[in-house]
């Protein structure tokens, strides 16, 4: 089994919406690269030293002693100081989290991309558990499993309204053993007896569609970088553009998402920097494997038209994190246009600290910042051209990092303003998969990667507002090129335009674009 001894006491993360861990090494040379002057010129006030209060401890010891020695039912003393632990951690950010065993087990097991399950993408749908997809050769396709199936019953027990986090749980499990799986299957129920396997789950796939290479990453796992050159190499043909799909990728670990940045920018400069509260300040420039993730993936001999292409990046609300630290570095140095809706807004660093072999703490120790030092903590990454889930409107209604209790505050912008009300969501007769023929948001990227007018689809009201803010607030600080290298590419390919003399003419280009924003959408 797995335990705290194969980690170090501070491992770095950056987390994304589900349990996954990240792994950094420390800078060996800091010279190496510049520190943005949006970080370097924070306040940097000595922290006061932090008193430990043994009247405090003796305060909890009697506590303890009052409820273990009085409480209606036998109560063991691991149970008394989990519950402790966890009450501590909860009283802090939403990503901060005491890891008991188990959690210590779903951890690595996300971390490395393997486990033992059935291999089936599952989501939410009012109050359901449904089936996305069925992945190709695994236990659930073989036994029949269809998109679109809701899971009923596992083993007996009903999921309705059951937390994802516990669905996921009863679904793994060892190797060789069976679960009962009841579904609905348009209004048939079914029931089948699948044995589970070793799952190998792919975080990267890819395809050609004509001559745009479509790349898409749903997590930032230790095996990624390598499952990244491999499917870069297995194309024919070099491609007129690309497309990076990072929708719904809820993070992972933070020296990957380095270097995939490094994969599709020629970039020296610091790719992401974090300050932590003694203001000492990390930045991270290259791709530099640990001895928990093992060899390193070679990335200089992959080839030069992943840096020079015209280039797309979609992002969604399900995006955070990792992928929000490779969409703004890719945004900042200007390489790809940023499509899709606003991300979600994790821009915290969180550490892993070990209490004994088995368990230990998640505890947030730093906040990121992009190579322009903005900081997306509640915040998030704003497209550069707003595109909605379907062309009826938005699909995806997650609680974004603002809407979270005690989320962290952004200490060098405006904040995004909360949900106040659950906005509408659009009404598909299927769930579309993301790289097909209906996936909406990516024929919009197509569009713009060949010149063509790029639909919107249906922008809500404070999804604009939003935008606009963003606009007004990043224009003293934004770079003098009006034009990311995409949208340079692709009007290099249609009528030449000469260059306005207008100084202000890339602000009178962004508010030419908000306006568009504003036009009646077709239903």
């Amino acid at each position: 089994m797995w335990t705290m001894k194969k980690i170090s006491k501070t491992v770095l993360l950056a987390l994304g919406l589900i349990v996954t861990t990240a792994y950094a090494q420390e800078q060996t040379s800091p010279s190496a690269t510049q520190v943005p002057d949006a970080v370097q010129s924070m306040r940097k006030d000595r922290p006061e030293e932090q008193q430990f209060s043994y009247d405090e401890l003796r305060r909890f010891a009697r506590a303890f002693a009052l409820v273990k020695n009085q409480y209606v039912e036998p109560i063991t003393d691991k149970e008394l100081i989990d519950a402790a632990i966890d009450g501590m951690m909860s009283q802090l950010d939403p990503h901060s989290t005491y890891l008991d065993a188990e959690d210590m087990q779903d951890l690595q097991e996300d971390t490395d991309g393997e486990f033992g399950g059935l291999g089936i993408e599952i989501g939410e749908e009012k109050g359901h558990v449904k089936i996305i997809a069925p992945i190709e050769g695994t236990p659930a396709a073989k036994a029949g499993v269809l998109p679109g199936d809701l899971v009923v019953k596992i083993n007996g027990d009903s999921m309705k309204d059951k937390p994802m986090r516990e669905v996921i749980k009863l679904l793994r499990g060892e190797p060789g053993s069976l679960v009962t799986l009841t579904l609905d299957r348009a209004g048939m129920p079914i029931d089948l007896d699948v044995k589970r396997e070793l799952i190998k789950v792919r975080s990267v796939r890819s395809k050609m569609i004509d001559e745009v290479a479509y790349i898409r990453i749903s997590q930032f796992q230790g095996n990624t970088l390598s499952d990244l050159a491999t499917q870069i190499r297995a194309f024919k043909k070099e491609p007129k553009s690309l497309i990076l799909d990072l929708r719904n990728d809820p993070g992972g670990l933070l020296n990957v998402s380095v270097g995939v940045v490094q994969v599709f920018a020629d970039t020296k400069g610091t790719i992401v920097s974090t300050k932590a509260r003694n203001q000492v300040v990390e930045e991270y420039s290259r791709y530099t494997p640990d001895n928990v993730l093992g060899g390193a993936t070679n990335l200089s001999d992959l080839p030069k038209w992943l840096q020079t292409v015209p280039m797309v990046v979609l992002i969604n609300v399900g995006s955070a994190s990792a992928s929000e630290i490779v969409a703004g570095a890719l945004q900042d140095f200007k390489r790809a246009t940023i499509m899709g809706n606003p991300s979600f807004g994790k821009g915290s660093v969180q550490v892993v600290l070990s209490i004994d072999d088995e368990t230990g703490l998640k505890l947030t120790t730093a906040r990121y910042y992009t190579p322009h030092g903005r900081s997306i903590q509640a915040k998030g990454i704003m497209p550069d051209i707003l595109v909605s889930d379907t062309e009826k409107g938005d699909l995806f209604s997650y609680q974004r990092e603002v809407d979270l209790k005690d989320h962290l505050k952004n200490d060098v912008s405006t904040e995004a303003k909360p949900k106040v009300e659950e906005e509408p969501k659009a009404e598909l007769d299927k769930m579309y998969e993301f790289g097909s023929d209906e996936d909406f948001q990516l024929q919009q990227a197509l569009n713009h990667l060949r010149g063509l007018p790029v639909n919107q689809g249906v922008i809500s009201i404070k999804t604009e507002e939003a935008a606009k803010e963003d606009v007004v607030e990043t224009s003293d600080t934004a770079t003098p090129e009006a034009k990311t290298a995409t949208e340079q590419a692709v009007e290099n390919l249609s009528v030449p335009a000469a260059k306005p003399a207008d100084p202000k003419a890339s602000d009178k280009a962004l508010d030419k674009a908000l306006d568009k924003v504003r036009e009646p959408k077709n239903d």
